[in-house]
């Protein structure tokens, strides 16, 4: 693995799980990941369980926004995150446990729900987050003859990194500094579901970008992390790739 440096590119929040989130300039992370990120989710029955409903079920889901108050920002305590703000297609906002969502997303997505919020965070992989990098947005917009919408991938940092497209794909195992102080550990590559293939904003299928990945890419996009060292993360801030620790001292 080779010494990366660059800049953090961008930064999102999912609060509800498969809604669509918010581009933010700060955020606070610890050992659950991203402060508030998926900490909501809506649920359905699925063979007898109640199970948080995805876009693969209902991709209208993508139509709905999730947010937290403004002024949040980067002193969102990931420990008591407040309560979403949810915002339907036809621009009604509504907070998280107002009866009238549960009733508005019923009727909306021809289904019955439930409300669930946990402050641990209702990730599929518990305490982590999504990195990915601008290198590999842009070759992947390249193989497929157009840009990608970063937000199919559903990713909390985004990074610009003088390191090649697809390297982080072998980075498991390695470590993310930030200049503020947050520091991460790279798990793995993200293996993709059909989430991506829904456009963000029409939520029309895009089957062949699945299928690409697969071909191509083992269908891997972006890479999770857990956190190292908690704190607040900004965009803007200069970002290293590191080795693993201690592999220089252990000749690995």
């Amino acid at each position: 693995m080779d010494p990366a440096r660059g800049t953090v590119a961008g930064l999102w929040r999912w609060p509800v799980k498969s809604m669509a989130g918010e581009r933010v300039n700060a955020f606070r992370v610890d050992p659950r990941g991203v402060g508030g990120d998926r900490t909501h989710a809506v649920l359905h029955q699925h063979k007898g369980e109640r199970k948080p409903l995805t876009a693969r079920e209902a991709p209208r889901l993508l139509a709905w926004r999730a947010t937290y108050p403004f002024n949040m920002g980067g002193g969102l305590d990931p420990a008591r995150p407040p309560f979403a703000m949810v915002t339907a297609p036809d621009g009604h906002s509504y907070r998280w446990g107002d009866p009238r969502l549960r009733t508005r997303l019923e009727d909306d997505l021809g289904r019955p729900v439930e409300l669930r919020r946990d402050v641990a965070g209702i990730q599929d992989l518990p305490g982590t987050l999504l990195v990915t990098t601008q290198a590999s947005l842009e070759a992947l917009g390249e193989e497929l003859g157009g840009p990608v919408d970063l937000r199919r991938f559903r990713t909390n940092v985004h990074l610009d990194l003088d390191a090649q497209a697809w390297s982080e794909l072998a980075w498991t195992g390695g470590e993310l500094a930030f200049e503020g102080g947050v520091r991460l550990r790279l798990l793995h590559p993200c293996e993709r579901c059909a989430i991506p293939t829904r456009d963000p904003d029409t939520q029309i299928k895009w089957a062949g970008l699945l299928r690409h990945l697969a071909a191509t890419h083992d269908q891997l996009f972006g890479i999770n992390a857990s956190v190292l060292t908690g704190g607040r993360l900004a965009a803007h801030e200069t970002a290293e790739l590191l080795p693993p620790s201690g592999s220089a001292a252990t000749g690995r």
